[in-house]
């Protein structure tokens, strides 16, 4: 089992949840966050260093089973991508794996409660 977390524009989400619908991976979930990486812009104002802005992101936190890692992870890049050669600020994906999975409602625990 693995919890895959993407980072990805704003303006992305409607065409990677769809493309993850049409990968039959339908159970995600989506929060707003902010932050920066590369796109970071320190700026000078009057000689000082200012700190650079919190740009808005949408976090994707999804559980699979082993078998769904890769198919996944193909679609959100292809879907979150900007342009054939993507661009800077497009996103991150990290895979992390998790040691269980407890399903509240019927306590079932592990790749089936997901």
């Amino acid at each position: 089992m693995k919890l895959i977390t993407a980072i990805i524009q704003p303006d992305r989400l409607d065409h990677v949840r769809e493309a993850l619908i049409q990968a039959d991976i339908t159970r995600i979930t989506v929060s707003r966050v902010t932050g920066h990486g590369r796109q970071e812009d320190i700026e000078f104002y009057r000689g000082q260093k200012i700190a650079p802005n919190l740009i808005p992101k949408v976090r994707l936190d999804i559980a699979v089973n082993d078998q769904f890692v890769d198919i996944t992870v193909d679609t959100i890049v292809k879907s979150a991508r900007h342009g054939a050669g993507g661009a800077i600020g497009d996103g991150k994906i990290f895979i992390t794996t998790m040691d269980e999975c407890v399903r509240i409602r019927t306590n079932e625990r592990g790749g089936s409660a997901i």
